[in-house]
């Protein structure tokens, strides 16, 4: 028999700790050197960005405090939000003054009686008429801030002026050119009011306008089932469809080329490229099969 070979001798010289730490190192090293086969042979990167310790959650407005009456910052700190805007061209950013903390609210509603209530609701009202009467003097910025006034007081239980509430604002939003922001106040009236027309309406257009278009034309449809007559509705399920089709297609072909872009980076080391693969579509199921075609050219 032939003789043993001995194991190496274990480093007794180094703790624990630091034997580990060297096999990590050891492996790291290994797997920098495969990344690099990789890179070389695919041109493709499979560096990963380095990891931070910690997770960091950025908050896009800041609170200083809330009154759970009005919902309003305890503390300004200077002009508001929206006097900070300057005209309805502004570029849309989170407006602290737009907040209707709903759960602050109802914690605040758990205190009051019911007159106290129903007085909250006719102040809201109040506030809701002079916005209207200032969004049709095309004060679009002043309206908006009544409406949020408005939702502040009105009473959560009050589910239709509240749905109403919240579109006026979107509408007010939207002649500010803040659509996001007003698609998201159309969201909330129809959770008020599912069935509530112009808010389906208002939010459809938003949606179109954003080039949301299936999200804008099952608004539309929604409208059909509520109104079968309406007009702007019935326009729009005949309009939409073709201009989703044909961002469809678009948005496949973009992809395709992307596709051949990386098939070609991964295939070029074998001296190969897509032309040598063929695809055909099944008529029929219109799903895809590939042909290798070793003669095409380069």
């Amino acid at each position: 028999m032939g003789d043993k070979i001995p194991a190496p001798a274990q480093d007794t010289s180094k703790s624990d700790d630091e034997q580990f730490e060297d096999a990590q190192c050891k492996e790291e090293f290994n797997e920098r050197a495969v990344d690099e086969v990789i890179e070389k042979v695919t041109g493709l990167s499979t560096r990963k960005p380095p990891d931070t310790e910690t997770d960091v959650f950025v908050d896009c407005v800041t609170h200083t405090g809330v009154d759970p009456g009005t919902n309003k910052a305890a503390d300004d700190g200077g002009e508001s939000a929206q006097q900070n805007s300057g005209s309805d061209d502004a570029v849309e950013p989170a407006f602290e003054d737009d907040l209707v903390d709903e759960d602050s609210q109802r914690d605040y509603e758990c205190g009051l009686s019911e007159e106290e209530k129903a007085a909250n609701k006719t102040k809201a009202d109040e506030l809701k008429q002079q916005g209207n009467e200032l969004f049709k003097q095309g004060e679009h910025l002043k309206s908006l801030d009544l409406y949020t006034q408005a939702l502040r007081l009105c009473p959560l239980d009050r589910v239709e002026p509240r749905a109403i509430l919240y579109a006026n604002r979107a509408a007010a939003k939207t002649k500010l050119d803040r659509k996001r922001s007003a698609l998201d106040d159309c969201t909330k009236a129809l959770e008020y009011n599912p069935n509530y027309v112009k808010a389906l309406l208002r939010r459809a257009n938003l949606y179109e306008e954003t080039d949301k278009l299936d999200e804008s034309l099952e608004d539309y449809r929604k409208v059909l089932e509520l109104e079968p007559a309406n007009s702007e509705a019935r326009s729009a399920t005949v309009r939409l469809p073709p201009k989703i089709a044909e961002r469809n297609e678009r948005l496949k072909e973009e992809m395709m080329g992307k596709l051949k872009d990386l098939g070609n980076m991964i295939l070029r080391p074998f001296g190969l490229s897509t032309q040598n693969f063929e695809m055909k579509q099944d008529p029929q199921t219109g799903s895809y099969s590939i042909n290798f075609n070793q003669g095409a050219k380069q």
